[in-house]
């Protein structure tokens, strides 16, 4: 296949773009800057252009683009950085394929979408909560709506933390760890929907080749854990003790609502869609997958 690739710079465009080249797919990265290499073309989705020819015989088009959401007090001007980040993008994206017929969008989203679910079970038919985070994934989610009416094939992605020696979760945590101060955020109940880096590339690869697969994905392994759970297990898999809590207050203090948008909210995600697709999961566990990415 031909596959154009927004936001192939991170951590999970990165892995994404080899993976597609290891299959023999042919990849085209939409940069936004000015194209440097041969497999490169520049957008810029603000204004609504992309270069010409960059979607030319594309029969895939995945988008990843979204400015990361880290722990700090969201502004009103932070929310809509991460807003633009990932409306605009996907606005631009849907419309093209709309356009141009490309038979498949793959499109990012998260489980924030969902908001805190408490302990009951949440598969991709469950409606979206409450909140900036709920709200935000709901419109990025929305953007997608020119291809969806065209007819092409369009996945999102709703994501987990993804696991990965290369960035994300893992590094503050291992970091905290590493100075004999890991523990759990308030009062570790609340769950946590994980996947392995490598079971979020494979179900990327999957989807592309399923046709069967549309409309929203749980990206997280079937196995989700407290925050308690994870802490434990992230304490063997480091050879670190975990005494600490991080208590509820402190969080939303120096959180704001991100606190209970984030850190204390409790998400019992199941990937039903990738399960009922035939998608085999490499990291089934916790224990498994920290093991494997954990340690430098």
């Amino acid at each position: 296949m031909r596959v154009v690739v927004a936001g192939s710079s991170g951590m999970i465009g990165t892995l994404l773009v080899s993976a597609l080249r290891s299959e023999g797919h042919d990849v085209v990265r939409l940069v936004r800057r000015t194209a440097s290499a041969p497999d490169e073309r520049s957008w810029d989705p603000p204004s609504g252009r992309i270069d010409d020819g960059a979607l030319d015989g594309a029969e895939a088009v995945v988008n990843l683009c979204g400015a990361p959401i880290t722990l700090t007090r969201l502004s009103n001007a932070r929310k809509q950085v991460l807003l633009d980040s990932r409306v605009e993008p996907t606005e631009v994206l849907a419309a093209e394929v709309a356009e141009r017929d490309i038979p498949l969008l793959v499109n990012a989203s998260a489980v924030g979408y969902y908001g805190d679910t408490g302990g009951r079970v949440v598969d991709e038919t469950t409606p979206p909560g409450v909140g900036f985070l709920s709200q935000m994934c709901k419109q990025w989610e929305g953007a997608t709506q020119a291809a969806v009416d065209a007819g092409a094939r369009v996945a999102i992605l709703r994501t987990g933390l993804v696991l990965s020696k290369d960035g994300g979760l893992l590094g503050p945590l291992r970091l905290l760890f590493s100075f004999m101060l890991g523990g759990r955020l308030g009062d570790g109940r609340q769950y946590m929907p994980w996947i392995h880096q490598a079971d979020h590339i494979n179900a990327v690869l999957h989807i592309l080749r399923t046709e069967s697969v549309r409309g929203p994905v749980n990206m997280t392994a079937p196995n989700p854990v407290t925050n308690a759970e994870f802490t434990r297990a992230l304490s063997r898999a480091l050879g670190r003790p975990a005494p600490w809590v991080a208590p509820k207050f402190a969080l939303r203090l120096a959180l704001g609502e991100l606190a209970d948008e984030g850190a204390l909210a409790s998400q019992h995600v199941i990937p039903k869609v990738l399960q009922d697709n035939g998608f085999a999961f490499a990291y089934t566990t916790v224990d498994e997958a920290l093991g494997s990415v954990a340690k430098r």
